[in-house]
């Protein structure tokens, strides 16, 4: 159960709305089918009253006629003459008396069955087994005959009902001696009347249905009709059968059967309507609904994948914008938004799409913003940077001082000068980020030129450049920095002199710069605390991170420098950057 209640609330809103709705559709339909089996049930009931009504009215209606042939019989058995002639037929011994006599019984006979409708024939057994009959002439078999008059000596005087099969039903009464003063109540013979009880039941049977089938049995035989519709074992099957009535299906087909049983003759009375035939309407009925309701859930389950999709599908689009945004894709996301939404639609999705259409534009306006003042902010710490290395001397002095060491014949003091001069110019200077490494190596130059004045023979300065790279674009004094810490920490310390090289090269798109020197070289702990920025430089110089950090701003991070050494051999700081060649102006950060 936790399992459903937890899968129901992380399941979508549109699993969520369809499966509400159909929820809802079966609990309608579940509510309808109850109340239309109850309407049915009552239904049944109305049925099984009208037609326990018909049967009972039926059955009165049969049993009266048979009551009427019941009082025939009585009539018959005590009719005067009749009793005569059998009293002489018993004392008679002359076969031609006893035809005669037989004669008029016959003729007797013929008398009462003519006045009656539902008699088919009159017969009289006397005590020697000959038979008189009137109206029809069908004979009864021997055996039929003992079986009879076995029966009416049973029933002493009373009349006695016999179904012999095949729709057969007789009449016995034993014709018992009262004549004169002679009032012994012996037997004289048996009355025998078939009766019609066809007929009967076509004048008195009301039905109920178009097909509905009257059935009369005593539980054995089958008094009517004479081909039933059920077999032998299916009618004991209904008859077995504890309920008054009910849709029971046998051989011959699904019926609605009722019964009832007859105080009078004890018989059972059924009533057998085809239920196809006689439900063909409800039956109908039913179909119609259920086809109606499947019909109503189909398009209750479109209208609400509709419903829900119109709502879940802009939803989601949404969250595949958001998703873009995370990742930094900004383009046509506020064309995208509105696609799922018309511009027209005023409800809360809308609503939704229209404000998030606002955010993306602000966020626009924002990021345009922020770049802007990235780069501004860039501009400007560049420019702090630089304006970090930037002598504030006076070029009028330094003029002064040149002048002053010609006019008294100091040529290496005017050389030293000139060259300071440059340098100045060359730092002071922000009208270019970028310039020439023909420039770059003129400052490094000046620089050498001052550091020899101070170090004379045991500076050994070589360049390594060839003559395609001089126009490649470097960030100012990159070189020139990385040129002082190699005489500040390898040509300082000692005495021998130190040889510092600068190498270029340019290496798939990229120029690669190498400051080296064959001083004393690095410990690793040193060399660490020189990368991370631990170490200060000596005077008023450049750190590698200053050079680091500029070379950032220019190029991006991919690009930067690094540092390799050993102690006692030497060291080497290798720069990397892009290789612009010419007058190509400012490089953006994601060069390279």
């Amino acid at each position: 159960m936790t399992y459903f209640k937890s899968a129901f609330k992380n399941a979508g809103i549109h699993h969520k709305m369809v499966l509400l709705i159909t929820v809802l559709m079966l609990v309608n339909f579940a509510v309808v089918a109850v109340i239309l089996k109850y309407v049915f049930h009552i239904y049944d009931n109305q049925m099984y009253k009208k037609t326990s009504e018909v049967l009972n009215i039926s059955s009165i209606g049969i049993e009266n006629e048979l009551k009427d042939v019941e009082k025939v019989t009585f009539k018959v058995t005590t009719d005067e003459q009749l009793q005569r002639y059998l009293l002489q037929l018993e004392r008679e011994t002359s076969p031609y008396t006893k035809m005669v006599l037989r004669k008029k019984i016959t003729n007797r006979l013929v008398a009462f069955a003519g006045s009656e409708t539902y008699i088919y024939s009159m017969m009289v057994i006397d005590k020697e087994g000959q038979v008189m009959s009137a109206g029809n002439r069908e004979g009864i078999p021997s055996e039929l005959r003992s079986t009879l008059s076995e029966l009416a000596a049973e029933y002493d005087g009373s009349n006695a009902w016999y179904a012999a099969g095949h729709s057969s039903l007789l009449a016995a009464r034993e014709f018992k001696s009262f004549t004169d003063t002679n009032f012994t109540l012996n037997g004289l013979g048996t009355l025998a009347i078939r009766v019609r009880i066809d007929r009967i039941v076509a004048d008195r049977v009301q039905t109920s249905g178009r097909d509905g089938q009257l059935m009369i049995t005593d539980g054995k035989q089958m008094i009517y009709p004479e081909t039933p519709p059920l077999s032998e074992s299916d009618m004991q099957a209904e008859l077995a059968r504890k309920q008054p009535y009910g849709i029971a299906t046998y051989t011959g087909g699904t019926f609605f059967a009722a019964q009832i049983k007859s105080s009078y003759t004890g018989w059972t009375y059924l009533h057998m309507t085809p239920f196809d035939d006689m439900f063909r309407s409800i039956t109908i009925i039913k179909e119609i609904v259920s086809a109606i309701f499947v019909i109503m859930l189909l398009i209750a389950l479109a209208l609400g994948a509709r419903l829900s999709g119109s709502i879940t599908k802009p939803i989601v689009q949404l969250i595949q914008n958001m998703r873009k945004i995370e990742k930094g894709d900004l383009d046509r996301l506020e064309e995208e938004a509105l696609g799922a939404v018309p511009l027209s639609t005023q409800d809360e999705v809308g609503l939704l799409h229209r404000t998030y259409k606002k955010m993306v534009r602000r966020i626009r306006e924002l990021i345009n913003e922020n770049v802007a003042k990235q780069l501004l902010l860039r501009e400007t710490e560049l420019k702090a940077l630089q304006a970090q290395i930037n002598p504030h001397f006076l070029y009028n002095t330094l003029e002064s001082v040149n002048w002053l060491a010609k006019a008294n014949k100091q040529d290496r003091i005017s050389e030293m000068v000139e060259a300071l001069a440059f340098l100045l110019r060359s730092a002071v200077s922000f009208e270019e980020q970028l310039i020439p490494l023909r420039k770059e190596l003129d400052i490094v130059r000046s620089y050498v030129t001052i550091q020899k004045t101070r170090f004379d023979e045991r500076l050994v300065f070589h360049l390594d450049v060839p003559e395609e790279l001089m126009d490649a674009q470097i960030p100012k004094l990159t070189l020139q920095p990385l040129v002082e810490n190699a005489i500040h920490y390898a040509l300082e310390p000692r005495i021998e002199p130190c040889r510092i090289t600068i190498i270029a090269r340019e290496q798939e798109g990229a120029l690669l710069l190498r400051v080296e020197d064959d001083g004393p070289g690095m410990t690793r702990d040193f060399l660490e605390k020189l990368r991370s920025g631990q170490v200060a430089t000596r005077g008023q110089g450049i750190g590698l991170a200053n050079i680091q950090e500029r070379i950032d701003l220019t190029f991006g991070t991919p690009w930067g420098i690094e540092l390799h050494s050993e102690s006692g051999t030497g060291t080497s700081i290798h720069v990397c950057i892009p290789y612009v060649k010419g007058e190509q102006g400012h490089v953006q950060g994601a060069a390279g």
